[in-house]
Parts: structure tokens; C-alpha cells; sequence
């Protein structure tokens, strides 16, 4: 007991473990508050009157302010955990997180705003404010993701002082467009098989609809964004570095830069393309699922959500932040982490209040489940 206490607490295993953990926010923000982002998209598709808005926004009103907790533990945990990650990034995508962070506030207070007055203008406005804050991030997210693959212009100097040599309008290159894409149609795929199973009749058959679309266009482009990474960007691989357990340090390493280099840990370990494989069938069971089992579709779109950003994960591992100006200067899970207390602490601290998370999260879906109806926004338990 006490040697396996000693191994889980070793510097080398939480490095992994906080990768991992940072994996499991990211995939819990992107199932819990994606379906949020992608009903905002579809608010001005699927809704054509003012009560057929109402309801929408009523399917996720009561519990996306719980769901956005896990993007705030995301960024918390890639600023404590891996704050050089934390400090690369922020230079790099700067301006686009900053459109993220205004589409993002424009959700509460279009939410609280919205019903305050009658004029039709008025709420009008409100609801393109929604739907921006459900469109700019589920498009900038994959826009981002794009740019991990490609590799980012940043460098370290002597003093080891980060520089970023890029620009906003860099970072919106073809591939990285087509990633967006990518992350648009799946959250919107996956806010349709919430609504699907959050309401009824007219909205519903919409709803089902518009998720045989997004389907499409997400099969499609993930399909074409995997033979891109494979026949037109290069990867990147550590051939030497200072080893699992030596103080982060992110210029000690040496990194080549090569074609299929991002699809070197599926070639070495080919059970791994089951991940892959479990993004399209979720999204194939998920449309099939829907007009039966709205509920076991919800599970399999979260599967395809979920695998998705785990593909990705998994291609890039060990790197989290490559660069395309310094390779040498990427980043990765040995060489970007806080010290060994601070991951001790972390580790701690996570495992005692994610489960509580979790628990209020079901808790509260719990509470709030069952369709959302013209009838129940029309009378005094609606909220907004």
C-alpha cells in the first residue's frame, strides 16, 4: 500500500494524472455545457415565435450556469496545473479568447434581460445575443484546436520569457476554419438531441431535423480534417528530453518535425483508433436513436463529443501546446507543470469536490427533467 501511495504521488504519475483530470474538464465542459452553446445556435432556426423562443431558452436556462462551472475549472486547472501552458496560450490566443469571454457574458445577462420588456425588439435583441454567445465559442473553440495541431508561433528567450510572434487573423488559416467547423456542428448536433429530448411536437420534429444536418457536416468534416492531419500538416515528436520527472523546464528537449508524427501513438498502440471510430458511430447513433430514445441518443452524442476531443488529446500527447517557430520549444506534459506540492495539493482538493460536482449536476437534471411545453412557459413556473 504505502509503495503504490508513493507511486501515485510521484511527480512523473500526477504530470499524467492532471493530464488526464484536465481532460476530464475539458470533456465535461464541452457535453454539459455544449448542448447549451448548441441550442443558443439554433435558437434563431428552430424558433420562429416568440414562445417557441421562450421554451428553447427554458430547456437550458435553469442549469447552464452549472454547466459553464466545468469551463471555470478548466481554465483554474490549466492555470495551477500547467501555468506555462496557461501563460503561452493567453499570449497566443489573446483576442480570441477575449471574443469568447464577451460572447460568453452576453448569455446571462440575455437570459435575465430578455423577458424584462414586451417590445419585440427588444427581445429580438436579447435572442441574437444568445445565439452569439452559443455560435462564437463552439466556432472559436475548434478555431483553437486547429492551431494546437499546426503548432503556435511562440518561442522562450535566454531568460526563458515567452514571445509570441503571431497574429488573430493567423490563427483563422484554412485548417484551423475547418476544425471550427468541426466543434460547431458537433455542439450543434449535440444541443439538437437535447432539445429533441427536452421538447415536444413541432419544436421537436425542427430540432430533429436540423440534427440530421449537423450530423452530416460533422461526419464529413471530421473525416476530412483526420486525412488532412494525416496527408497535409506535420507533427511533431521529442526525441530527447530531460526525462518524466525532471523539473519542467520546456527548452531542455529536442523535437523533430515530421509528417504523421500526430498519428504515432495510434500506430503504436492501434486500439486506440477505437477512439476515433467511437466519435462517428456516436454521432450515427445518436441521429439513429433520437425519434425513439431521445435519452440513449443524448449518451451516444455525448460519446461522439466526448471521443472527439480525446482523438485529439490522444494524437498530440505528450505535447498540449507545440510550436511551430521553436519546436523545441513546445510544450508538454514533463516540461510545463507546477511543482510537485502544488499537483499534491491540487490532486487532493480535486478528488474531493469533483465527485460533489458530479453529484449536484445529476442532482439538479434530475430535478429539472421532462420536456419543456408552450403550456409551461405560458403560465408562472416558466423562468424566463
Amino acid at each position: 500500500m504505502t509503495e503504490l501511495f508513493e507511486f501515485l504521488m510521484s511527480y512523473e504519475t500526477l504530470r499524467v494524472i492532471w493530464w488526464l483530470f484536465l481532460g476530464v474538464l475539458l470533456v465535461g465542459f464541452a457535453v454539459m455545457d455544449g448542448f447549451d452553446l448548441g441550442v443558443g445556435t439554433l435558437l434563431p432556426v428552430i424558433a420562429k415565435t416568440d414562445d417557441e423562443r421562450r421554451v428553447l431558452i427554458n430547456t437550458i436556462g435553469p442549469t447552464w450556469e452549472g454547466n459553464q462551472v466545468w469551463f471555470v475549472l478548466g481554465g483554474g486547472a490549466i492555470f495551477a496545473a500547467f501555468p506555462l501552458v496557461y501563460a503561452a496560450a493567453f499570449s497566443g490566443f489573446f483576442v480570441a479568447l477575449i471574443l469568447v469571454l464577451f460572447a460568453l457574458i452576453l448569455r446571462p445577462v440575455g437570459f435575465d434581460y430578455r423577458s424584462k420588456l414586451h417590445d419585440p425588439r427588444w427581445r429580438a435583441l436579447w435572442d441574437w445575443c444568445l445565439f452569439i454567445g452559443g455560435f462564437v465559442p463552439a466556432l472559436v473553440f475548434g478555431v483553437a484546436f486547429g492551431n494546437l495541431l499546426q503548432g503556435v508561433p511562440f518561442r522562450y528567450d535566454e531568460a526563458l520569457r515567452v514571445h509570441y510572434e503571431g497574429s488573430f487573423l493567423g490563427l483563422l488559416n484554412p485548417f484551423a476554419l475547418l476544425a471550427g467547423v468541426v466543434s460547431l456542428s458537433l455542439l450543434v448536433m449535440h444541443g439538437a438531441v437535447f432539445l429533441q429530448l427536452k421538447t415536444v411536437d413541432t419544436l421537436r420534429e425542427r430540432a430533429r431535423r436540423w440534427h440530421g444536418i449537423a450530423a452530416l457536416v460533422y461526419v464529413a468534416s471530421f473525416a476530412l480534417a483526420g486525412a488532412w492531419v494525416a496527408f497535409g500538416i506535420e507533427g511533431y515528436r521529442v526525441t530527447a528530453f530531460a526525462g518524466t520527472a525532471a523539473a519542467s523546464n520546456p527548452v531542455a528537449k529536442t523535437v523533430v518535425v515530421e509528417a504523421g508524427a500526430w498519428f504515432a501513438n495510434f500506430r503504436a498502440a492501434p486500439l486506440l483508433w477505437l477512439i476515433p471510430a467511437g466519435a462517428f458511430a456516436g454521432a450515427l447513433l445518436a441521429w439513429r436513436l433520437a425519434p425513439r430514445r431521445p435519452g440513449w441518443a443524448f449518451v451516444a452524442s455525448a460519446v461522439a463529443v466526448t471521443a472527439t476531443i480525446v482523438t485529439a488529446g490522444t494524437a498530440m500527447f505528450p505535447f498540449m501546446l507545440p510550436s511551430n517557430l521553436a519546436p523545441a520549444h513546445g510544450l508538454t506534459l514533463w516540461d510545463s507543470t507546477s511543482s510537485l506540492l502544488t499537483l499534491r495539493w491540487m490532486f487532493w482538493m480535486t478528488v474531493i469536490f469533483l465527485p460533489l460536482i458530479v453529484l449536484y449536476t445529476s442532482w439538479v437534471f434530475r430535478v429539472m427533467r421532462g420536456p419543456v411545453t408552450l403550456e409551461h412557459v405560458r403560465g408562472s413556473d416558466a423562468h424566463y
